[in-house]
């Protein structure tokens, strides 16, 4: 790092930034984001037909789906803790080490030889140690001031359409025309070399000067990467548990529609699966536009509390006119609207917490964030279903209605915090 950034204890600055420069490490992190996430969307479209093939009904599917859900919500604060202890190079690493381990037992699943339904589930462990979205969000935030937080991380939206549209596309293509192992293979190696990318190119640390006076003295005890208590007490910081409440509370009616839109597109709209997976893409093309481009451009004219505030009201509207649609053309009309909201929502959010917390502290937090995802798709099969049947599409606009609404009247009755950065 250079002038007033550059880290004052020479002796750790070769693993801090002398690998690359500050924006050559934030262009590569974008890149080992888009490759790791296109690498998941590929195994999204194989998991499907591996199960299909190994005889797995709908109920045993949901049990492969939740336990997944299940080990990253549990892994994601953890995992968050031990980047901040052990820095961005070996978060990245274990990262894509995981991943690496989930493609070969996935491939090893598909071949007749084997056990494939044990090695299906077993395939589901490593998804525990599998964040790299939130480590690279740790180090776009480690790297950017913080007035420039937004548009960088929301520039990792770019990374995740990428990863829908390419992983979507290859994954389908490559099953057609190769057979399932294919795109497992294909997967696993570029997590191998995404590993070897983290592991040589990456700073050890991507933290402030400042922030190792927070470390423990040499030979003194170090604290607990599973310190479940240290974990929580982030939640506990002043202003903490409004914001992360708004996040949640924000993201559970998208998150049941979403969870249960594979069926809904079945039985709802009558879509086949090629159209299915067209109207997916549609989906991330958005979501990359609005996060790459819109989201930086409105954050360098509003403040985070007012972009907050439209979100959310975006979602009241979006609500609104989901509880009256009856065909798919309907909801391409909502699209629009719908990701803006959610793109907004979680880049501001996730912004404002790690504003909140110490810089020592932005892995784990974004760690907790990251648990937001998981925490919904295992509720999510389980609620949304039971509303999908009782009350048809129509009550998925009315609860994102009812508890945005609850929402805006919060945030209009005691504003969100605007806060610098703790320690830089």
């Amino acid at each position: 790092m250079q002038g007033a950034r550059a880290p004052r204890d020479q002796g750790q600055s070769s693993g801090r930034m002398s690998a690359l420069g500050r924006s050559s490490v934030i262009l590569l992190t974008y890149v080992l984001a888009a490759t790791e996430l296109t690498c998941l969307f590929m195994q999204f479209s194989v998991v499907p037909y591996l199960s299909r093939k190994l005889g797995l009904d709908s109920i045993a599917f949901g049990y492969l789906q939740t336990t997944f859900g299940v080990l990253q919500l549990l892994g994601g604060p953890v995992f968050g803790r031990f980047a901040d202890q052990r820095g961005a190079r070996a978060a990245l690493t274990l990262s894509f080490l995981a991943a690496l381990a989930l493609y070969l037992l996935l491939a090893a699943a598909s071949s007749p030889a084997l056990p494939g339904v044990y090695l299906l589930f077993a395939s589901r462990l490593p998804g525990a140690l599998m964040h790299t979205l939130p480590a690279a969000q740790m180090v776009i935030t480690d790297l950017s001031a913080p007035e420039e937080r937004p548009a960088a991380l929301g520039r990792l939206g770019l990374c995740f359409g990428v990863g829908v549209i390419l992983g979507s596309l290859l994954g389908g293509t490559l099953v057609s025309a190769y057979g399932i192992q294919c795109p497992a293979i294909l997967a696993a190696l570029a997590t191998l070399l995404g590993a070897v990318l983290s592991f040589t190119c990456i700073p050890a640390s991507t933290k402030g000067a400042k922030t190792d006076a927070q470390a423990p003295l040499p030979g003194g005890p170090r604290a607990s990467v599973f310190d479940l208590k240290a974990i929580a007490s982030l939640l506990r910081l002043p202003d903490v548990p409004r914001i992360f409440l708004v996040k949640v509370a924000s993201n559970f009616p998208t998150g049941l529609f979403m969870v249960m839109f594979s069926i809904i597109s079945m039985d709802f709209f009558q879509l086949e699966a090629a159209q299915a997976g067209y109207l997916m893409s549609f989906f991330g093309l958005l979501q990359m536009v609005t996060q790459g481009l819109v989201i930086g451009q409105l954050s360098s004219h509003f403040s985070e509390e007012a972009l907050l505030r439209a979100s959310v009201l975006v979602f009241i509207v979006v609500g609104l006119a989901m509880a009256w649609m009856s065909s798919v053309f309907h909801f391409c009309l909502l699209v629009p609207g719908l990701v803006f909201s959610l793109c907004t929502l979680n880049v501001v959010t996730d912004s404002m917490l790690t504003k909140a917390v110490s810089t020592s502290d932005t892995g784990t937090m974004l760690g907790l964030c990251a648990s937001v995802q998981p925490l919904l798709r295992t509720l999510g099969p389980t609620v949304g279903g039971l509303l999908y049947r009782r009350f048809g599409v129509p009550v998925f606009g009315h609860v994102q209605v009812a508890i945005n609404t609850l929402v805006l009247l919060v945030l209009w009755r005691k504003p969100m915090p605007q806060r610098k950065d703790k320690v830089r």
